[in-house]
């Protein structure tokens, strides 16, 4: 039997639902949302729900963006000729910090992991290979972290770009073996980067 009410349960499940939340840390945020008199439940509330509302992958690259395309491949300063192929939104904004990348961005989605039942079916892939063909893309840059699903990622789109008539590389390892690209400083992304290679 729960020592709290049906409301402050489901706020709490609700909340260990989110990644690297557990029961505990969920019932911690739940009261001491409820505890804040400076209308944090409600900010919270309303944050969350114009966010859903609002934010949708851009149609290009599938960054996210509340406008009809995202930033980056509005900017006509960026080139569109090279494509940096990462796992998703937070590693868009990992390169971004970096301050060195000038050309566009392709978010698959994910990574290949069969033991998770993830296939090349649910990832961006098609529409990757969609941008190669219709646009006068040069390189395709593979910046998926070095993990075992990265390296498998990687691997497998080398493969199919190989006969598309665009130059593929793959970001240098400066980076931990089997660390995430979205955790890394700066100036290891900007060193990857610069000192990526053939793949």
């Amino acid at each position: 039997m729960s020592v709290y009410p049906p409301a402050l349960e489901r706020l709490i499940s609700a909340l260990s639902r989110l990644p690297g939340i557990g029961p505990k840390t969920a019932t911690r945020l739940a009261l001491f949302t409820l505890r804040d008199r400076r209308g944090l439940a409600r900010d919270l509330a309303a944050a969350l729900t114009k966010a859903k509302a609002e934010v949708h992958p851009c149609p290009v690259c599938f960054n996210l963006t509340d406008q009809e395309t995202c930033s980056l491949c509005a900017d006509p300063s960026r080139d569109p000729a090279l494509i940096c192929v990462v796992q998703g939104p937070a590693e868009v904004a990992a390169v971004e910090r970096a301050g060195s990348f000038k050309g566009r961005y392709h978010v698959l989605g994910g990574l290949l992991s069969p033991l998770d039942n993830v296939g090349p079916a649910d990832l961006r892939v098609d529409e990757l290979l969609r941008r190669v063909a219709d646009a006068q893309v040069r390189e395709v840059i593979l910046a998926t972290s070095p993990t075992t699903q990265g390296q498998a990622t990687a691997t497998y789109l080398t493969e199919l770009l190989r006969d598309k008539g665009v130059n593929v590389s793959r970001i240098a390892f400066g980076l931990p073996l089997g660390s995430d690209l979205e955790y890394a400083d700066p100036d290891s992304l900007k060193a990857s980067l610069e000192g990526r290679t053939r793949a």
